[in-house]
Parts: structure tokens; C-alpha cells; sequence
């Protein structure tokens, strides 16, 4: 493992961050938030530009090494990996026909450990972007038990950070009751989720909650409707997933929420957790 500004250390900070377009959120303090952060690894998704589209100081800051994973539909999707340490690897997509070029995917292998930016589609019931959704899904969980054995292999741990689209418990939303039968929050997604975090199965540890087990929240997405930020009236789908090992490394975490609605750069903001050796 590493530490800040990539020198050997006994402590590594991740931040996952879905921008709503880092073109916008440069513009609206993304850049300010980056050159803060004590952050040695920034997960975002939802970039929706090619990297040639992107101001230099959001897209190729400096003392940062970057991989963008732009999706093939212009302006959709995206998501990118910063990392103060240059990786070992980098890989983008995760062997998936349908899903490769789409924007969702890219990993990076530093010292002890594989970080992963994800994007999870939205999905919207009655749909073919649910359908879609439920494809990814059953591809996904398949890839995640391959990439947690590989990793064991090599003796190293994962961490999949991203925007998950799936609130797991009553907890992890306000508005839990009026939700149920809408996608993010639907009975078979989460359920999903149960075997993603199950020991026996895709044998992955929800860091936040594990952290925070009696926690309301803490959620991590407000809609721009209405007053949902100001009421905290929000949704937890922005996770860091992670193999026992690392997960019981986990030191502290926080969701980085904005002082004032006026102040946001995104309608979510960022999840960051310290992990000790």
C-alpha cells in the first residue's frame, strides 16, 4: 500500500465522486475540490467527455496520473481514475461484449491493491434501460468473483468504488417507503446487492456501512428537485466495495456534503475513506 502524494506510507485515502459531468462540475468548483483533497486515489463517473474535451486542469492536472474511460455514446457515461502514483496496469472495460465501450469501467493496479472506478446504470422500471441495468448486473457480479480470486492470487486486495444505483437498505434512503417499487430501490436489485456483500458468494465488504452500522444514511445523491438537499432527503448509492482484507483496514469515512445547496459542484458528493496497513 502507499500514502500521500505516492511515497511509501502506511495510509491510502480514496475518494469516489460521480461529477454530473466534470465539464460542469470543473466549472463549478471540481478544480478547487481536487487541488484540497488529501486524496491518493479519486474514483469518478459520469465524466461524459473525451479527455481532449476536458480543461487541462480537470482532465490532466498536474502531480496526478490519469486514465479516462470515455464512453462510445457521446456525452454519456464515462468514468476516470486519478492516482498520485503511477499504476503498475491499467485496464478499461472488464471483458464484457456489450458493456466494454459504454464508459462504466476502468481499474488500476497500485501497490497491494486494485482500485476500480464504476459507473452501475441508473435503470428506470418498465424500461430497456432496467433491462439493460439487469444485464450489467449479471455480468458484473460474475466479473467481480473473478477479480477478487485473481487478486487473492497475486496477494493483493480490490476496491470497487463508484455510483452503484442501488440504495441496499432502508437506511441507506430517507424516502425508503415510497421507493420500493422504483428502480434503485426494487426488491430483486437489492437482493443482488445481498450477494455482492454475501461471504459465501461475491465476498465483497460495504466499507461505509461497516464503518457506520447504525447510521441513517450517510446518503451520498440529492435530487435538484425541490428541497431534497437542503432536507437531507437523499440516497446512499455511492459505495466503497472492497475485499475483507483491505475493508477491515478501513480507518475512517466521510461523505464530503457541501456547506449549502449553492456550493455543490455535483448533485452527489464525494465518499472518501482512509485505509491503514
Amino acid at each position: 500500500m502507499y500514502g500521500t502524494a505516492g511515497k511509501e506510507s502506511a495510509l491510502i485515502t480514496v475518494t469516489s465522486v460521480n461529477v454530473n459531468g466534470l465539464r460542469a462540475a470543473a466549472r463549478k468548483g471540481f478544480v478547487q475540490w481536487l487541488a484540497a483533497t488529501e486524496a491518493d486515489v479519486v474514483c469518478l463517473q459520469e465524466v461524459r467527455a473525451e479527455p481532449h474535451q476536458l480543461p487541462e486542469e480537470a482532465g490532466r492536472p498536474a502531480g496526478w496520473h490519469v486514465v479516462h474511460a470515455p464512453a462510445a455514446a457521446k456525452g454519456r457515461a464515462g468514468v476516470s481514475l486519478y492516482t498520485r502514483r503511477e499504476p503498475d496496469r491499467t485496464r478499461i472495460g472488464f471483458g464484457s461484449a456489450e458493456f466494454d465501450g459504454s464508459g462504466r469501467y476502468v481499474e488500476a493496479d497500485l501497490p497491494g491493491v486494485t482500485v476500480v472506478s464504476l459507473y452501475l446504470p441508473s435503470g428506470e422500471v418498465g424500461t430497456e434501460r432496467q433491462e439493460e441495468k439487469v444485464r450489467f448486473m449479471g455480468e458484473f457480479l460474475a466479473h467481480l468473483k473473478r477479480l477478487r480470486e485473481r487478486a487473492a492470487a497475486e496477494g493483493r486486495e480490490v476496491l470497487v468504488c463508484g455510483d452503484w444505483n442501488i440504495a441496499h437498505r432502508e437506511a441507506d434512503l430517507k424516502n425508503w417507503r415510497g421507493n420500493t417499487k422504483k428502480s434503485g430501490f426494487l426488491p430483486e436489485e437489492r437482493a443482488w446487492l445481498d450477494q455482492v456483500l454475501d461471504p459465501a458468494d461475491g465476498g465483497y465488504v460495504d466499507v461505509v456501512r461497516a464503518l457506520h452500522p447504525d447510521t441513517e444514511g450517510p446518503y451520498t445523491w440529492w435530487s435538484y428537485r425541490g428541497r431534497a438537499f437542503d432536507n437531507d432527503s437523499g440516497w446512499r448509492i455511492d459505495h466503497h466495495y472492497a475485499t475483507p482484507g483491505l475493508a477491515a483496514r478501513a480507518l475512517k469515512a466521510r461523505v464530503e456534503r457541501a456547506a449549502s445547496h449553492a456550493e455543490r459542484w455535483s448533485d452527489h458528493a464525494p465518499v472518501t475513506v482512509v485505509y491503514g496497513p
